[in-house]
């Protein structure tokens, strides 16, 4: 069975590489890293069972043949992984980190599956001009937006998700002072006898 790792053999095959997939996984790496040599193995077991030919590829630089490659994004450690979408860096993986490099492959997998391949790019809709399609209106101002938000947070009229919020900065607010108590009762995230 073939190997689906590409050993990049230039700066040119790299951008070549990065132009023919949606998502392109990539392994810098040095024949002198031990990290490197350890984390391999799972870097190679995701490429065979993640690589789909025109949306997630897994390419592999040598940092002391590819210098130009590994300049171009900053790549200063070994073992460094970059999931790139067409050029631009979605995420950084430092270190020889089984478990975060599989959920950033799992997630760029995820939404290669979603949208369609780099070669075949089409659109499933008609698209719409500005102001054709009916859209629920909202307000500008008011009651509404972040300010609005915010005031309702800080009065206590807000939901589940403001009284997490009001918890955790409570408990930010008392355990970075020097009197809990007092700077608790002072933040503006106090309930003050309010039923929460």
């Amino acid at each position: 069975m073939p190997d689906k790792t590409i050993p990049v053999t230039s700066s040119s095959h790299f951008e070549k590489l990065t132009s023919s997939a949606t998502y392109t996984i990539v392994d810098f790496y040095a024949d002198w890293c031990g990290p490197c040599k350890t984390i391999s193995p799972v870097f190679h077991a995701l490429a065979e069972k993640e690589s789909k030919p025109g949306r997630v590829q897994f390419v592999k630089v040598d940092v002391d043949a590819q210098q130009e490659v590994a300049k171009k994004y900053n790549v200063t450690a070994m073992p460094t992984f970059l999931v790139l979408k067409s050029t631009s860096v979605v995420e950084t993986i430092r270190g020889a980190n089984p478990s975060a490099l599989t959920a950033a492959v799992r997630k760029a997998v995820q939404d290669a599956t979603n949208g369609p391949a780099a070669r075949g790019v089409h659109f499933q809709s008609k698209g719409y001009t500005l102001g054709s399609a009916s859209a629920p209106s909202r307000p500008v101002g008011g009651a509404g937006g972040f300010t609005g938000g915010l005031q309702n947070m800080l009065s206590g009229d807000g939901g589940f998700g403001d009284k997490v919020v009001r918890f955790f900065a409570l408990y930010f607010v008392s355990l970075l002072s020097f009197n809990a108590y007092q700077a608790a009762e002072e933040s503006p995230f106090a309930v003050r006898g309010r039923r929460m």
